[in-house]
């Protein structure tokens, strides 16, 4: 694969049950489109352990270290300390996903709100990026941001963006970098992308969140690395770029941003 032509999947869950039977086949599928790294994202601290080694076994995936917000509930008091401890591991190139998700009701307000900052300060620590999901819950994020931002940067991004402009303005304002995934192909996500044209370029990523969202023309199906060329096309011809130049734009991003992955 040519250095200049390489796609990355900023965000899957290559992990998950839903590809035990083909994981070597998905992983073979997304280097043949293009997709040469692909980071697999935590969503419980208690199972790192399966998602390292997912990360170990195949030298273009990398991974993440966190407790997404619908299982804050579970994981309520785990100590920054140990996300630093966790992080050190070599194909750990991200903190999270952390953050609000208020459209279900599987942890309190409070309870995610305070797991979210233990993953901020792991983040300002090991200036590592933190993979933030936000979810029906702009006002209260934006608050958040704001206020940790104020007591020292740290990378992050907004991954799977599908929030208002406003939260968009903010995460770019703070050094916040947009994910998008193949939400953005759909028919009637028109808002979406004049949001992405709002983007710099510079803070553009481009994602799965496999096995879910899969982009048009796969909606509906299980969703997998490979795919990620679908929502490049996409978000290249919504931003002005041709995909060429988004292939390496996003690609440069990603080096910027996951400063551990190795190139």
């Amino acid at each position: 694969m040519s250095a200049e032509r390489l796609l990355i999947d900023s965000h899957c869950h290559l992990e998950f049950e839903q590809f035990d039977e083909d994981r070597d086949a998905l992983i073979a599928r997304a280097e043949e489109a293009g997709v040469g790294k692909m980071v697999t994202i935590c969503t419980r601290i208690n199972k790192f352990d399966q998602v390292k080694a997912v990360a170990e076994k195949y030298e273009n995936v990398f991974c993440s270290v966190g407790t997404h917000p619908l299982n804050a509930g579970e994981e309520p008091d785990i100590p920054y300390e140990k996300l630093l401890e966790l992080s050190q591991h070599p194909k750990c190139v991200a903190i999270g996903e952390a953050g609000l998700d208020y459209y279900y009701d599987n942890a309190p307000p409070e309870v995610q709100e305070k797991v979210m900052r233990n993953h901020i300060w792991a983040a300002r620590e090991t200036d590592l990026p933190l993979v933030v999901h936000s979810r029906s819950a702009d006002e209260h994020m934006i608050a958040i941001l704001q206020d940790e931002a104020a007591k020292g940067a740290f990378p992050f991004i907004l991954h799977c963006f599908s929030s208002g402009a406003e939260l968009a303005k903010v995460g770019v304002k703070l050094g916040g970098y947009v994910s998008f995934s193949g939400i953005i192909t759909f028919k009637k996500s028109d808002e979406l992308r004049a949001i992405a044209k709002s983007v710099p370029h510079d803070r553009l990523l481009v994602e799965t969140d496999a096995p879910y969202l899969a982009p048009m023309p796969f909606r509906g199906k299980r969703n997998e690395p490979s795919y990620t060329v679908h929502t490049a096309r996409v978000l290249a011809e919504t931003v002005g770029l041709d995909e060429d130049a988004l292939w390496a734009q996003t690609t440069q991003n990603c080096r910027n941003l996951f400063k551990k992955m190795v190139f």
